[in-house]
């Protein structure tokens, strides 16, 4: 299994063009699907919109605006352009999502935004920045989807220097024996690049972490 919380390079951000059929809707009524190429491009629609569903605050307008747009070479983006506030708002969600976390009984917030929350107390050593550490662990995504887990293998050891800033720091806080919950604002992890396929760019994260030894 790759663990995702160690620093990798590299990711990527595509985006598809969906195909429009204007003929073939009506005003007062569905679609009207008269021959092979209609019900291909409805098929593109219905494929965009599987992959839309949950997100929040969409205007179907304006998206049916953008493919027409930019299918007539007029629109009023760049692709760049487009990826970025794509991209920006997925980052005000992870914002808002930390803003009320903050605000929840039990969770700290340290100087550089990192938010954290203590489920059981250690009593054995707390590591330093260039400690190796042992963990049990689980990471996800603000939406609950877990996209890497050390559950039901064995623990993994490594550099605390060589992770993402948010685990450099987060567990420096944790003791020996200790279990933590740490909201990670995306500066503190994979930053507007995210990382491959499972963390998209600007991703505020969740860890649970079980620190289990300090050094080797």
């Amino acid at each position: 299994m790759k663990h995702l919380f160690l620093k990798i390079a590299g990711s990527s951000f595509a985006i598809a063009t969906i195909v429009l059929a204007q003929s073939c809707t009506t005003p007062t009524g569905p679609a009207k699907l008269s021959n092979q190429a209609d019900s291909i491009s409805y098929s593109y629609g219905v494929m965009m919109a599987r992959e839309l569903q949950n997100e929040k605050g969409l205007n179907p307008e304006l998206i049916a605006a953008g493919i027409k747009e930019a299918m007539s070479e007029n629109g009023q983006l760049t692709l760049e352009e487009a990826g970025q506030a794509i991209a920006m708002g997925k980052a005000q969600v992870g914002i808002d999502f930390l803003a009320e976390n903050a605000k929840k009984e039990g969770v700290l917030t340290t100087e550089s935004g990192l938010q954290y929350k203590v489920m059981e107390e250690g009593t054995g050593a707390s590591p330093a920045a260039t400690d190796l550490v042992t963990v049990h662990y689980k990471g996800s995504l603000i939406n609950g989807e877990v996209f890497d887990s050390s559950e039901g293998s064995e623990p993994i050891s490594f550099p605390l220097n060589r992770v993402i800033p948010g685990w450099t720091e987060g567990l420096q806080l944790m003791k020996e024996g200790g279990k933590t919950i740490f909201y990670i604002p995306y500066e503190l992890a994979y930053g507007e690049r995210g990382a491959g396929q499972v963390i998209p760019p600007y991703s505020a994260l969740i860890f649970e972490v079980e620190l289990i030894k300090v050094g080797e």
